[in-house]
């Protein structure tokens, strides 16, 4: 049912502190929910039974694509990358992507650890999922850059191994192929071949960019257990909060 809600999926069933497993039902990623079918709609809202949408994208993004919500749902803007020079996750930039797209690509991980934007809006994303543990999906435009660092950081303080946090980060290139193709076969007659490419580098991701946002983190703060504290600003309980709500 899920897979047709691009890119959706749940961080349900990792592994983390004490062989104790993510549970089931609470946590989700996806890609925007604009434009979906009646039975999308009936999926998010009743059978996966959203009770939050967090909605980390910018403000043109979200006017372009307004994603779908409705009366009771807790529809949550962190505009992570606003303070970003170099938003190379957003649709605008994926689209006008040029010759440096990984060099971007790498500085907006950066971003994504240090910017304040980003401390601010995971601060309070992680914050939520302490203080009111619903059924929660977030997402930015792909599902995949400010998405993937929000679900590493979700399954880092779960002691979710790096191992398997990197096999969720990477099942969007298999995930988001289909969409991106359809992107890329509109686009190849409105662009020339060099920028086509640049385009698809830009729509997918690759290992070394949550390895960067890992890298920054450990440069700035030594580990995520300081990085949590210092640069999110959460209770020193922060993980332990956490395990005691979503391992089971």
């Amino acid at each position: 049912m899920a897979e047709n809600i691009t890119n959706w999926r749940s961080l349900g069933g990792y592994v983390g502190a004490e062989g104790k497993k993510v549970k089931e039902g609470m946590l989700f990623r996806c890609g925007q929910l604009f434009d979906l079918t009646d039975e999308q709609k009936d999926l998010v809202q009743n059978h996966y039974q959203l009770k939050r949408l967090v909605d980390l994208r910018g403000d043109d993004e979200r006017k372009e694509y307004p994603d779908y919500v409705w009366p009771d749902l807790d529809y949550v803007i962190l505009d992570v990358l606003k303070d970003s020079g170099t938003n190379q996750a957003s649709v605008d930039e994926i689209v006008s992507a040029n010759s440096h797209v990984e060099s971007d690509m790498l500085k907006t991980y950066e971003e994504l650890a240090l910017s304040n934007s980003a401390r601010e809006g995971y601060h309070q994303f992680l914050m939520d999922l302490i203080n009111d543990p619903v059924p929660v999906a977030f997402h930015c435009f792909a599902g995949k850059d400010r998405t993937g660092v929000a679900a590493a950081l979700i399954l880092k303080s779960l002691d979710v191994s790096e191992d398997q946090i990197f096999e969720d980060y990477l099942k969007t290139i298999e995930a988001r192929k289909e969409a991106n193709q359809e992107i890329l076969d509109y686009l190849k007659d409105k662009m020339d071949p060099k920028n086509i490419k640049d385009v698809a580098i830009a729509l997918t991701v690759e290992r070394q960019y949550l390895e960067r946002y890992f890298e920054t983190v450990q440069k700035n703060y030594g580990d995520f257990d300081r990085y949590f504290v210092e640069g999110l600003d959460l209770p020193v309980d922060f993980k332990e909060q956490m395990q005691k709500i979503y391992l089971v």
